[in-house]
């Protein structure tokens, strides 16, 4: 089966614009949970965010700022840091052999909310069907395909949390289709009034009003989540092809796997232990292979607990490495995995697993997590965790290339 290797990052997060300062500020246990400055959060429950500051003058031509909003802009400036990183100019590719395949959750609420406030205060006359629906397919794949003359396969995937996974796994079965190179991942968040309130409908974001408090997965204080903006956009190609080239590779993507959870109420065993499974299978690996495991880190006790017990039941209580670097920048919708994958990658670059912070482990949980700051290890594969509302569940599985 063809290997899918990934040769370029572009990873944009509250703690760290570009992959260099993420993830130093992530080996380093250092969170941009902030309290919200983008609108007024003093009415709302939840009032902090892991926010991306964002200057788009400095980082994108001037003609693209008044037709994007934020998330676009982020996600721009993604894609362009992961072309650079993997030494790829698109334009040198033949037609159709470049693609973008992303994720995308909430990022349109913040521009459906100016186009409202826009007809409120009598700006446009009208909100054309285009722009009411633009926001969705610009905010992921259109505006970089656009953009770099990215005519491949392209598309967006939508699932939550777990959308970042599930693109990255689109991607591969579309490189062994034969497309030569596919932009993947998810940039991603909505820091918006209009956004805010749908988000905390679920119940599950944090009220706290403490960055250090306020999220804490497995924690005996856990209280729900952090909402956050950012992500990471990845170069995907064929890892022979890119050796050929002389690429930069940070590993192969191995492995995928994905569930939906039974109904509520069931009877039924929730679906992540099955997409854990799937993805080592997948791979080829064995659970005793796996260095490191990502984890989702809902920060809800319930699903705490079900996650914990699946790591559990694949692995053996306390018998693999967990992480959780989100508590750093919050979920950030269908950015979240992909950013887990990017830093699975670098982990196995460098030798080191970044930790969960401010988290002291709730003693009823068995599994090893890494809490207090990062622990040097041998990485060679890694698994990404990843649930979305609805009942998704996706697995990843990165590795050393082999």
């Amino acid at each position: 089966m063809t290997a899918v290797a990934v040769t370029g990052i572009g990873a944009i997060a509250p703690n760290g614009k570009g992959t260099d300062a993420y993830w130093k500020s992530t080996v380093e246990g250092l969170s941009g949970i902030v309290p919200v400055s983008r609108f007024d959060a003093s009415g709302y429950p939840a009032k902090l965010a892991g926010e991306v500051p964002f200057d788009a003058a400095a980082h994108l031509p001037s003609r693209l700022i008044p037709a994007t909003d934020h998330m676009t802009r982020l996600s721009l400036a993604a894609a362009e840091w992961a072309l650079q990183d993997a030494g790829v100019d698109p334009a040198e590719l033949p037609d159709f052999g470049a693609g973008v395949i992303t994720a995308s959750s909430a990022g349109g609420f913040e521009f459906g909310q100016r186009e409202l406030e826009n007809l409120w205060n009598k700006g446009p006359k009208y909100v054309s069907a285009y722009q009411s629906y633009a926001w969705f397919y610009a905010v992921n794949s259109g505006q970089i395909s656009i953009r770099h003359g990215m005519r491949g396969p392209s598309g967006v995937v939508v699932s939550d949390q777990a959308g970042g996974l599930d693109a990255i796994a689109q991607t591969r079965r579309q490189i062994r289709k034969g497309t030569q190179l596919i932009i993947s991942g998810g940039v991603d968040g909505s820091l918006c009034p209009w956004g805010w309130v749908a988000q905390m409908t679920d119940t599950r974001m944090s009220t706290s009003d403490d960055p250090e408090r306020a999220y804490l997965p497995f924690d005996p204080a856990a209280g729900g989540h952090v909402a956050g903006e950012g992500g990471a956009l990845l170069v995907m190609e064929e890892l022979e092809a890119a050796r050929r080239r002389g690429a930069r590779i940070y590993g192969e993507v191995a492995g995928y796997g994905a569930t939906m959870d039974p109904r509520p109420g069931s009877s039924r065993e929730p679906g992540l232990r099955r997409a854990i499974v799937t993805a080592l299978d997948d791979a080829g690996v064995n659970p005793d292979e796996v260095d490191v495991v990502f984890a989702d880190a809902a920060a809800v006790p319930e699903l705490d607990r079900i996650e914990a017990d699946a790591i559990d039941a694949v692995f053996g209580p306390g018998k693999v490495a967990v992480t959780a670097p989100k508590t750093m920048t919050g979920r950030l919708a269908a950015g979240a995995a992909s950013l887990d994958v990017a830093a699975a990658l670098l982990a196995i670059r460098d030798g080191v697993i970044p930790p969960t912070v401010h988290v002291s482990r709730a003693p009823e949980y068995s599994i090893d997590l890494v809490t207090g700051a990062a622990r040097e290890a041998q990485v060679r594969t890694a698994l990404v965790l990843a649930r979305g509302h609805g009942g998704f569940n996706s697995a990843v599985v990165v590795r050393a290339a082999r």
